[in-house]
């Protein structure tokens, strides 16, 4: 008598349970793009200054815990306000301790749609293209060559939207380890760049102004950060010129 073997975990899931994660989470990004705009913005950053000072003096460690909890909730749910954070996360506590503690929190808070994302949609695709061959074989084991390349590339470039290089790395399965270590070192070029604006930002609120957040796009702060850029995707070229192109035959 043949004896029938259970399926697996991911089997026995199904498609609504492997999903719920990055439904939640999208259902929560919704509500809070309509609802928490206000309450998460320059304006309420300038308005209640005086008050997050104060509290910040009297609480420090608190205060740090409590930003950084808040700031992983923003990312990991992608709420409105991750870059106002970035600049409180300055404002709060300087340049340098205030780049730690926002790397951190957007570490962790990436983390949380990385491990949704593959814990729906990721283990899937994984699987069907481990499985294929041709192009997307090709494809797939020129990706895994190079992942720690491309891992880094997309987190240099200021072009490519956080949340989109959340889910990328998801999908080509790509293990948590190097995901969580290439943000957060990949990160911290343009977290200290809004981490220095907002450790600036008492001198704006003096003068009634508004931060720049475009000095990301200045030419002596973008020039190094396309260098990391083109240093990051380094290994990808040479291995072009010395004849490993298997990816394009």
């Amino acid at each position: 008598m043949t004896q029938m073997t259970e399926p697996d975990s991911q089997t026995q899931k199904s498609p609504l349970m492997r999903n719920l994660p990055l439904i939640i989470i999208g259902a929560v990004a919704i509500v809070g793009a309509f609802t928490l705009r206000d309450y998460i913005s320059f304006e309420a950053l300038r308005d209640n200054r005086e008050a997050l000072l104060a509290f910040r003096d009297a609480n420090f460690v608190l205060t740090i815990l409590g930003f950084i909890a808040v700031y992983v909730l923003i990312v990991g749910f992608s709420l409105p306000g991750a870059t106002i954070a970035t600049l409180t996360g300055g404002f709060l506590f300087g340049t340098a301790l205030g780049t730690v503690a926002n790397i951190t929190a957007a570490t962790l808070g990436a983390t949380l749609i990385f491990l949704a994302a593959r814990m729906g949609l990721g283990e899937r695709l994984k699987s069907r293209m481990d499985a294929s061959d041709g192009m997307v074989a090709r494809l797939k084991k020129g990706l895994d060559e190079n992942q720690w390349s491309m891992l880094f590339f997309i987190r240099l470039v200021p072009a490519v939207p956080f949340f989109v290089a959340n889910l990328i790395p998801a999908f080509l399965g790509v293990p948590l380890y190097r995901f969580v270590i290439s943000t957060f070192i990949g990160i911290i070029p343009g977290g200290l760049v809004y981490t220095s604006v907002g450790a600036g930002l008492g001198e704006v609120f003096a003068r009634g102004e508004s931060p720049d957040l475009g000095i990301i796009f200045e030419p002596h702060i973008l020039f190094p950060i396309l260098g990391l850029c083109l240093l990051s995707v380094l290994p990808v070229i040479v291995k072009t010129f010395t004849g490993k192109k298997e990816l394009l035959k």
